[in-house]
């Protein structure tokens, strides 16, 4: 049985990826070489260059909050809003007439 297939699955960090891919790209060093060296296979290296590319502009983005977080933040706002006016509809069903002299006639 061989070293790798006795070793298991090979977890690397995102940032192990990116030295990887960096070494081929910034060092131009064939991915054969790159993949032997790491034990990996030279899809594997090209999946994760394509995962650079296609996730990259984050890494150009000033300040922007992800889609994601600018939901939550906006579903955030809203729930806020509705609190208040449910606060305010409680004050309301619990003194109807808060200021004296507005009761209505009768």
């Amino acid at each position: 049985m061989s070293e790798a297939k006795k070793r298991g699955r090979r977890h690397f960090t995102s940032g192990q990826k990116l030295a990887i891919v960096r070494d081929h790209l910034v060092g131009r060093r064939p991915i054969s070489d790159i993949s032997d060296e790491h034990g990996v296979k030279p899809s594997q290296v090209y999946q994760w260059q394509k995962q650079l590319f296609e996730q990259g502009e984050a890494a150009f983005e000033r300040g922007e909050r992800p889609p994601s977080s600018r939901k939550i933040a906006a579903l955030e706002n809203q729930l806020a809003a509705k609190d208040r006016v449910i606060a305010r509809l409680a004050e309301l069903a619990i003194d109807p007439f808060p200021t004296p002299g507005l009761a209505p006639k009768r």
